[in-house]
């Protein structure tokens, strides 16, 4: 009875992989490795109103993170030469970086207005309306930077990535497809192409895609944790402990494979193991300010532990499902 009932939350869970935003986004920006060897901590007091000065010091702090910094001095450069493209594009990003998306929008439109064939000035925009949960016009934007430059790669992916939130599974595979043909070492490409094909019940071609991803980086916790659940959706959850195994270990704060790990553990009856990964979970997600998770987390184990109906573990199972299964910056 037990193992029926977490085997029927499982495949719950493997038919949410998807959830809301399953995706980070690619911000594309401009090659500083020019940058490296130049440390501009004050502007020259010989000439302190040159723009370059204050492009060189805004692309170093954002470089260091200092976005606001680089804001400034970006603004500084605009008031010296209004028609600045790149300083627009930049203080897009640095915008987009503190989320500031209306501010991201605005740059990326004056970066447009001055070049209107701005390959990357439409990716970024697209990225800033995928953010704001209007995919639609970010297809758009994509859909330009494809027009402008049919092999953007970055591009395919982000598109990609929208369709896929708008349950366009097929017009997601075609993209993420056309960015690995471009790219054939688009690891990011690979999982989310499983991610899909998951959400087709393509379940074999799916792991085929996380074992690509995992040979071209080792190091993709993600990857084992999306082939572990669609390798307990096949009710392999031997193999599916292995990939959460290997997920854990890469990144030991990972919550969802802890989570999902247990319930592994539950369908091949090892009850303590089980419950030894959920009280993991629960108190990583306790950690993490997930605190409803965590909840969540604890209820499972008393269901599992007072031996509660299907029905039930349904109901509060669906948290196992719903986080982004993609977290690349």
């Amino acid at each position: 009875m037990k193992k029926t009932q977490l085997t029927m939350v499982m495949l719950i869970l493997a038919a949410m992989v998807y959830g809301s935003k399953a995706t980070a986004t690619t911000v594309v920006n401009t090659d500083k490795s020019h940058l490296k060897s130049i440390k501009v901590t004050k502007l020259s007091p010989i000439n302190p109103n040159k723009s370059q000065v204050y492009l060189i010091r805004a692309n170093k702090r954002y470089e260091q993170g200092d976005y606001q910094g680089a804001i400034e001095d970006y603004s500084e450069v605009l008031r010296i030469n209004p028609n600045d493209i790149e300083a627009y594009y930049q203080r897009g990003l640095a915008y987009y970086k503190l989320k500031n998306y209306q501010g991201a929008i605005a740059d990326y439109n004056q970066a447009l207005r001055i070049n209107s064939d701005y390959a990357d000035a439409y990716i970024n925009r697209g990225l800033v309306w995928h953010d704001l949960g209007n995919d639609k016009r970010a297809i758009a934007d994509y859909s330009q930077a494809i027009r402008i430059n049919p092999k953007n790669a970055y591009a395919y992916y982000n598109r990609g990535n929208a369709k896929q939130d708008l349950g366009d599974r097929s017009g997601a595979i075609r993209d993420y497809t056309q960015a690995i043909s471009i790219n054939p070492n688009d690891a990011e490409a690979y999982n989310n192409r499983g991610n899909a094909r998951v959400g087709l019940g393509e379940l074999q071609g799916a792991i085929e895609d996380y074992q690509q991803a995992i040979s071209i980086n080792p190091k993709y916790a993600q990857a084992y944790y999306n082939r572990g659940n669609a390798r307990a959706e096949q009710q392999d959850f031997e193999g599916a402990i292995e990939d959460y195994n290997q997920a854990v270990n890469i990144d030991p704060d990972y919550a969802q494979a802890y989570g999902n790990r247990g319930l592994a553990q539950y369908n091949l009856d090892d009850i303590s193991k089980a419950i030894a990964d959920l009280k993991k979970a629960a108190n990583l997600f306790q950690q993490q300010g997930k605190v409803e998770d965590s909840r969540k987390a604890l209820d499972i184990i008393k269901m599992i532990e007072n031996d509660q109906t299907v029905s039930y573990l349904e109901v509060i199972a669906d948290f196992l499902g719903k986080y982004r299964h993609l977290e690349i910056g």
